[in-house]
């Protein structure tokens, strides 16, 4: 299997797109409207917001991968700028698109209040510092799942400087990975310190006071340094898989069905609880959730049968496009909210036929928009940076040969 195509990327990340946008389709219909199954189907499907938690256990376990392929290999650190341009390319083009788009119409269609506090949200979105504070933690008005972009970016820049600590030692095999091991419990610590020292005060702190005081609610819980943790469990993963990369066996099949196993435990156990937080109060029942992620990602490359299941168009399409699925359906959401039907909220809709036509219209409008994004101007901009990395630096190349 080739570094670039793992088997389980693509079904893990589009298995997360389906649970973050099931959970927030799940969050708009009432819950006594439905019958006793209805609503714990509905409770089950409002879980999907550990779908984030995915997501971050995946990155990590992508972005680390040539890094501990290099390490085992004897090479130095994997190009920082190459890394850096990859990382960019990805995600910023999508990021800044919708996060501007929603920022203009927040105070023009939408009529929110324009005021400083939002320039200043949007600013921060924009610097990718956004979470940081809880007043900036959402950047934007009408598009919640921003939060977490700046999140990530955090880890994209954490993950290299624990991994030179790696490089840096004489240790190689699995001992080194249990140097990064160090590494993630030091990310936990650190989330322990967060929880216990940097508590908002309760000044306006509910959710009824919009995405600012409810980002009070979450936060110290939600901190970058708690996903940190999360991004760092998918990287110590990509330390396993690949000392494991060489082997095939149905064993393998067998421990991503455990993974598998373990995400549906972790579900069953924490239905009732959509932020569930676990170890160091870290939300999505950390680290049991994230742990039945890193165990799929690491069997799969090296099962027999469950990548003809796993590896088909459908999925690869969905994932390729998951991004712009997860930047996008929630301002459709609150579009349709504020201007036609404003029930069409938390628990708002009681009429579950128009639930359901609004709901899938939405997703279907997530899904033509990121797929025209993706395509036209996400594609674009990633072949463009590629180019750029087969460029030798300028001052480099007079001096010397760069590698490509």
């Amino acid at each position: 299997m080739s570094d670039n195509r793992l088997a389980g990327a693509d079904f893990v990340r589009a298995a997360a797109c389906i649970m973050v946008v099931g959970s927030h389709v799940a969050q708009r219909i009432a819950p006594t409207v439905l019958p006793a199954w209805g609503q714990t189907t509905q409770l089950i499907w409002m879980m999907g917001t550990f779908g984030v938690g995915a997501f971050f256990v995946l990155s990590g376990y992508l972005l680390a991968r040539p890094f501990w392929v290099a390490l085992d290999a004897g090479e130095p650190m994997p190009s920082l700028r190459t890394y850096a341009l990859r990382r960019a390319a990805r995600i910023l083009p999508g990021f800044y698109l919708a996060l501007t788009v929603s920022f203009v119409l927040s105070f023009t269609l939408l009529k929110f209040p324009f005021d400083g506090t939002l320039v200043l949200r949007y600013v921060a979105g924009l610097l990718l510092v956004a979470d940081f504070h809880w007043l900036t933690w959402f950047p934007v008005e009408f598009d919640g799942p921003l939060w977490s972009i700046g999140c990530e970016i955090t880890s994209y820049a954490l993950l290299p400087i624990g991994l030179a600590l790696v490089f840096a030692l004489p240790l190689k095999g699995w001992v080194s990975r249990l140097v990064w091991l160090a590494v993630l419990l030091l990310a936990i610590g650190a989330q322990l310190l967060v929880v216990q020292y940097l508590q908002p005060d309760d000044y306006h702190r509910s959710w009824d006071y919009g995405n600012v005081g409810g980002a009070k609610v979450w936060m110290p819980n939600y901190s970058p340094v708690g996903f940190f943790a999360v991004f760092a469990l998918g990287a110590l993963a990509a330390g396993v898989q690949v000392r494991l990369a060489k082997w095939r066996s149905l064993a393998f099949d067998v421990l991503a069905l455990a993974g598998v196993g373990i995400v549906v435990w972790s579900f069953v156990a924490r239905y009732w609880d959509v932020d569930s937080f676990g170890l160091a109060n870290i939300p999505y029942d950390h680290p049991r959730f994230a742990i039945g992620v890193a165990l799929i990602l690491c069997a799969l490359p090296s099962a027999v049968v469950l990548p003809r299941l796993t590896e088909t168009a459908p999925v690869a399409f969905l994932a390729r496009i998951s991004f712009g699925i997860y930047v996008w359906h929630f301002l459709f959401m609150e579009m349709v909210r504020v201007l036609y039907q404003p029930v069409y909220g938390y628990w708002g809709m009681h009429n579950c036929v128009q639930w359901g036509w609004l709901s899938a219209e939405v997703v279907v409008a997530a899904i033509v928009v990121a797929t025209l994004s993706y395509y036209f101007f996400e594609a674009p901009i990633i072949r463009w940076a590629r180019g750029l990395e087969r460029r030798p630096p300028k001052v480099a190349a007079l001096s010397e040969p760069v590698p490509t």
